[in-house]
């Protein structure tokens, strides 16, 4: 018989800090890098670094009805100018074309498990934090995109919400079963993060919709 979704809740401890934490100073480096592509001043790096470090994780405590967590904490602001001004120091010809890609790569897992984690906290059912862990993963890379001007990352064949939603989904499956949160949060991730990596690396995609032939 499974675990009631009361006893599953889990409690912000020392793991999923470190996530948030982690997820929050390499999407906002991804964010800067985005910035040094279209070669902007240091405030665009830093503006660039705050909405995609946080833009995610502030439209899910939106909806969750939650307190947004920058506004009460200072830190991920902090490590958000901290990663737009490491970006800022470091030559351009350091960073790969693919480094920002990788970048999101890790700050997709982080957030995505996180996510879903603080959703959960909320009392938030099982299904719909799944979702709040995609919402927290995604969101914030939509908004760099939208800024830069450039294709949605949505709109590439890769998958890429698929992976959000793998860790998202694991996370929450294997607290239901009534695995510890910081080895549910480290095996989604993990897992997340390297379905992501492999489609970045081979170009895994799901199948596109052809339509319906009008001949």
């Amino acid at each position: 018989m499974l675990p009631s979704p009361v006893n599953f809740t889990p409690q912000v401890g020392t793991v999923l800090e470190i996530l948030s934490i982690v997820g929050t100073f390499v999407f906002a480096a991804s964010g800067a890098l985005a910035a040094a592509r279209l070669r902007q001043t240091l405030v665009t790096f830093a503006f660039f670094a705050l909405v995609t470090g946080v833009g995610g994780g502030t439209v899910r405590d939106l909806l969750i009805d939650a307190p947004v967590f920058w506004v009460h904490d200072a830190a991920p602001a902090i490590t958000c100018m901290i990663a737009a001004l490491l970006i800022w120091m470091t030559p351009r010809s350091f960073w790969s074309d693919r480094a920002l890609d990788w970048l999101d790569a890790v700050g997709l897992a982080a957030f995505a498990v996180f996510g879903a984690a603080k959703a959960m906290s909320f009392g938030i059912p099982p299904f719909v934090a799944g979702m709040m862990g995609v919402v927290t993963g995604c969101v914030g890379g939509i908004m760099r995109d939208l800024l830069a001007g450039e294709p949605s990352i949505l709109l590439r064949p890769e998958l890429y919400v698929t992976a959000a939603a793998v860790s998202s989904g694991l996370f929450v499956l294997l607290r239901w079963f009534g695995l510890e949160v910081p080895i549910a949060s480290v095996i989604a991730a993990l897992l997340g993060f390297l379905l992501r990596a492999l489609a970045i690396r081979r170009g895994l995609g799901l199948p596109v919709y052809k339509g319906i032939s009008r001949e």
